[in-house]
Order: structure tokens, then C-alpha cells, then sequence
């Protein structure tokens, strides 16, 4: 782990740039739409009216289907194990932070216990709610969910809106270790990465990857207000990027003539 390095990037004012990340392999593209749930359940779970509940109750069932198409809590062991056996390395480097490191190493092995310690049913409660099911099956319909449709959830949304976020808390508590150990994984994904400027002539770049060392997460930083924005395609070995110049919700966007100067980080 360098000590210089962090989960944004270092040598650009904060506020003034725009990260566009992709995914190169499966496991990272479920870890990302996951944070992502999460943190809009979060945020919406902070806010006690009707519609941030609606919000929460939404991205919670999202999650659980996400989780319901494979082992992620495998996935996320196996990288958390990857992640402490990498950064053990590092331990004696002279170059590092050994306080930031042991601190890292520890959360690290706290994750992987507490997910450990969880079992492989640890989100039934959650698929066998008749309440969930019953919200989770109208929601493939449009507008499914109105309250003529679903009584009790409009019952529910109807109750105080301490009782609404104490029930939430309840739900999210069994996904809560899975979730915060993505989260971690990320930031530390993040962190131990550098970024560098790159220039794309004429709105294109393509960059090849070490097959010894696949890279699992591509991130590409614009200054804010940017007219451009990336479109990105390939894999953890080779990929390809497009800079479009964005005109409006009724045009297509451009492909962009000019030289395009971004930063560009591998994360691994």
C-alpha cells in the first residue's frame, strides 16, 4: 500500500472532477451495483417520509435479487482473503504506513469474521417475508405498488415514520455485514492504485493490460462541467475508449475531434 496513495485522486482539487468508473470482470460488476444499492438505501433510510421509504424498500429488493443469482458471499471472501494476503506483503516495505496498515489489515479480518460467522442462509428471513415477496412481486408491474394494489404496504408506509426506519434497520441489519464489506473492499481497491494523466488523440484510447496482473476496475477522471464523457468497452486485459461530447436530451451525443487530456487509474 503506498502511503500517498487514497480512494480519490490526490493530485486534483477536490470538487472539481468527475469519476467515471467500469467494471472489467463479473465479481466487480456485482460489488458496484451492490455499494450502490446500499448507499441509496442508506441515504433514502435517513429520510422518514413516504416516498424515501418507497426508495429504500426498492433498492433493498434489488439487493436481494442481486444476491439471489449466485454466491456473492463467497465472491466477497475470496477478495476480502486476497486483499489481507496482498497487503500482508506490504508489511515489510520500510516505505509504508505501518499504523495505516495494521488499522486497513484489521478491518479487513474483522469483515471477513463477521461475514464468516454469518452462515449461507443469513438473508433468508428476508426471502421468506410474505410482506417483501408480496412488494417485490407487484413491483414488476407498473405502478404495482399503489396502494389499491397493495394494501398492507400502504398500511405500512402509513405507520410513523420512526416504526417505518426502526423496521428498515431490522431488514438491513442482515445485509449489513455482505454490504460493508463490499464497501471496504472498494475503498481499498481504490486506494491501492495511482492514477496518471493520459491523453486521448482525438477522442480516442485504448490501453492493454498485463495478463500476469488483470485489472478489476478502470476509473477515468473529467473536470467538472466537461462537455465529454467516456464510453468504455473491453475487458480485464484490453480496453477501449470513446470521448462523446454531450449536446442534449434530444441529440445524439458527438464523438469528440479534439485531444482529450484525463486521468486515467488501474485498480488491481
Amino acid at each position: 500500500m503506498n502511503q500517498s496513495a487514497t480512494p480519490e485522486l490526490e493530485a486534483v482539487p477536490a470538487g472539481s472532477w468527475v469519476v467515471y468508473e467500469q467494471p472489467l470482470n463479473e465479481r466487480m460488476r456485482t460489488f458496484l451495483r451492490l455499494d450502490f444499492l446500499y448507499s441509496q438505501a442508506l441515504y433514502h433510510n435517513e429520510t422518514s417520509n413516504v416516498w424515501s421509504s418507497r426508495a429504500a424498500v426498492s433498492s433493498l429488493l434489488e439487493i436481494l435479487a442481486i444476491t439471489a443469482r449466485g454466491d456473492v458471499r463467497n465472491e466477497v471472501m475470496k477478495e476480502l482473503e486476497r486483499q489481507i494476503h496482498g497487503l500482508n506483503v506490504y508489511q515489510t516495505n520500510p516505505g509504508v504506513d505501518a499504523g495505516r496498515l495494521r488499522a486497513v489489515l484489521s478491518n479487513l479480518m474483522r469483515l471477513r469474521s463477521d461475514l464468516n460467522g454469518l452462515g449461507g442462509s443469513y438473508m433468508q428471513p428476508l426471502r421468506d417475508s410474505e410482506f417483501l415477496n408480496s412488494v417485490k412481486h407487484r413491483s414488476a408491474i407498473p405502478g404495482g405498488t399503489c396502494e389499491f394494489d397493495l394494501p398492507d404496504y400502504f398500511h405500512w408506509l402509513n405507520r410513523s415514520g420512526d416504526v417505518r426506519v426502526q423496521d428498515f434497520n431490522d431488514w438491513l441489519r442482515l445485509v449489513r455485514p455482505l454490504c460493508d464489506s463490499i464497501a471496504e473492499l472498494l475503498w481499498v481497491i481504490r486506494a491501492n492504485a495511482r492514477h496518471k494523466r493520459e491523453v486521448a488523440p482525438g477522442g480516442i484510447f485504448q490501453i492493454n493490460f498485463e495478463r500476469e496482473h488483470p485489472c478489476q476496475l478502470m476509473r477515468l477522471a473529467l473536470p467538472e462541467g466537461s462537455t465529454l464523457y467516456p464510453e468504455i468497452s473491453g475487458s480485464q486485459h484490453r480496453c477501449s475508449v470513446r470521448f462523446l461530447a454531450w449536446r442534449d436530451v434530444f441529440n445524439r451525443p458527438a464523438q469528440a475531434q479534439d485531444d482529450v487530456n484525463f486521468f486515467l487509474t488501474c485498480c488491481y
